[in-house]
């Protein structure tokens, strides 16, 4: 099975010319089905045939053009953070994808203790709850029933959207898409063929652009990137992002100076243990060995690289991947056989792992931030201009 998921995920992202009758062109002929569907519903709510639902608040969505990784969840807590800077009472609405609570809705944290355990809210709500303050976060695949229940549990001026660019029947005053600078529509080709859940066009309804991880691409690149999307919506701003790493580690370990609320164990009605901050400049040159189970498995091993360290082993796994008692022990194993002095993982990993073995070597949590560098002054006063039209 693991065999025809790399081989599928291999030719969606490929640009390899398929041949005649290969699994390629099956999955090509596939996308060319699914392209019409897309198409047909979004003339659909263009038409009005079909009426996107109101929310009685200010709706912000953030999504994507692409499957996989483009950074929606550091971009979600950061405008969470900005709006809220800005002076509006905001909450997080997820959909809580492969969490228990995904289909029936439900409340993960209410801004000030985290209510659900992370395998009922899904991982990216969970973490979104552990680290934004006084900003409820709601899940439900229903947008629209989960928008009505933020707004009567905690009257929120402004929702932000997790990953809702395609929730077409919820309407949204400001839709943020992201793009992977260096490869913004993958192979080009629709879904299953390629990695893009809407063709192209669709980046009209756009209102602005983040570019994200446009720290690893050269300047030749991102600028091609950028006029490329400005001509396919013209007038809209584009800006450039890239991601911060921070590092952790579990409790267990000798403490450094200051902590951050996280996942764990549940005490009395809140799930949460501490998290403590650790220097980077300790594995400078040290052995480590890294697992992940991102749809950008790359992007976290790159990131990994980047620390300095001595990347000797490196294990990924699927988006999501609920972890097993023998791929944890055989991470371990390979860190024993290695002789490895830190075991690295994502944030994301760690809701799924936590609690769950001890570890023969220090395990250290890879967090990321977004953050706009030179382009955030132009962004906060876009957002800012857009709200006050909005408000008004």
């Amino acid at each position: 099975m693991a065999r025809i998921r790399k081989k599928i995920e291999t030719i969606m992202t490929g640009n390899r010319k398929d041949r005649l009758f290969s699994f390629g062109s099956f999955l090509f002929m596939a996308s060319l089905f699914y392209g019409g569907a897309v198409r047909l519903r979004e003339a659909f709510y263009k038409n009005s045939i079909l009426k996107p639902k109101k929310l009685p608040c200010i709706v912000i969505s953030i999504g994507n053009l692409t499957v996989g990784g483009t950074g929606k969840t550091p971009m979600t807590i950061y405008m969470a953070k900005l709006v809220k800077s800005l002076g509006y009472k905001v909450a997080i609405i997820s959909r809580g994808y492969k969490g228990g609570a995904e289909k029936t809705g439900g409340i993960v944290s209410n801004g000030h203790t985290i209510l659900m355990e992370s395998e009922k809210a899904g991982d990216e709500p969970f973490m979104m709850a552990a680290k934004v303050n006084n900003i409820p976060v709601v899940v439900g695949q229903n947008r629209y029933k989960a928008g009505w229940l933020a707004i009567k549990e905690f009257n929120p001026d402004v929702i932000v959207l997790d990953d809702a660019f395609q929730h077409l029947n919820l309407k949204r005053d400001i839709d943020i898409v992201l793009l992977d600078c260096g490869h913004p529509f993958g192979n080009n080709y629709l879904l299953p063929r390629g990695i893009l859940r809407e063709p192209i066009s669709a980046l009209k309804r756009g209102d602005t652009f983040v570019l994200t991880r446009s720290d690893f691409v050269p300047d030749y690149i991102r600028q091609v990137t950028m006029d490329k999307i400005k001509n396919l919506a013209p007038g809209k701003p584009v800006f450039r992002s890239f991601y911060v790493p921070n590092l952790y580690k579990p409790p267990s370990c000798p403490p450094p100076s200051r902590g951050m609320v996280w996942e764990g164990v549940k005490k009395g009605n809140s799930y949460a243990i501490e998290l403590q901050n650790f220097d980077s400049g300790l594995l400078h040159g040290r052995r480590v060995i890294a697992f992940s189970g991102l749809a950008g498995n790359n992007d976290f091993r790159r990131t990994v690289e980047n620390l300095k360290c001595d990347l000797i082993d490196f294990f990924e796994f699927p988006d999501h991947h609920k972890y097993t008692k023998t791929d944890l022990q055989t991470i371990m194993q390979s860190s024993i056989n290695a002789q490895a002095e830190f075991i690295l993982t994502t944030e994301k990993d760690y809701v799924r792992i936590s609690g769950k073995t001890s570890w023969p070597v220090e395990l250290v949590v890879v967090g990321i931030e977004l953050s706009l560098g030179e382009d955030e002054n132009a962004f906060v006063d876009f957002i800012k201009n857009r709200l006050e039209g909005i408000v008004e």
